[in-house]
């Protein structure tokens, strides 16, 4: 499913948006970084990016650079819930869906096992250094 459009008015897919969140968020130190295709599962979304933050102020950390790297890219969230507690928050960018965790609520809620049966989609997790010293881009 189309989630947008870059700077350059190409057509992002909902996938492609998912992966490259997770790659941010690996770039910043996330840990167990997981995205999980929900293809015909959910109606709301297309896929769930989760990932846990060492501390509250990681987490914070996270959704702010996760936010900041997408928007480079022109997507922009729908919403953003759980700042100000900074244990579990949920950017929204309509078709995917990114969870930031502090470990005991990631364990508490338990999204994989309740998606159990979504794919999970590999992605590349790569430092942004690295991927400059390759020449690729961040999409």
């Amino acid at each position: 499913m189309t989630c947008g459009t870059n700077p350059r008015g190409a057509v992002i897919e909902s996938l492609d948006l998912a992966t490259a969140a997770a790659r941010f968020a690996s770039d910043r130190k996330a840990e167990d970084v997981t995205v999980l295709d929900l293809g015909r599962k959910a109606s709301y979304c297309d896929s769930f990016v989760i990932c846990t933050g060492t501390s509250r102020r990681h987490v914070r950390a996270l959704a702010e650079g996760i936010i900041h790297d997408l928007r480079e890219i022109g997507q922009r969230p729908i919403g953003v819930e759980g700042v100000d507690a900074s244990r579990w928050i949920l950017i929204d960018f309509g078709d995917v869906l990114v969870h930031v965790f502090e470990e005991p609520m990631r364990g508490f809620y338990d999204l994989e096992a309740m998606w159990a049966d979504a794919r999970r989609i590999p992605f590349e997790a790569q430092t942004a250094a690295a991927r400059g010293a390759a020449g690729q881009t961040r999409v």
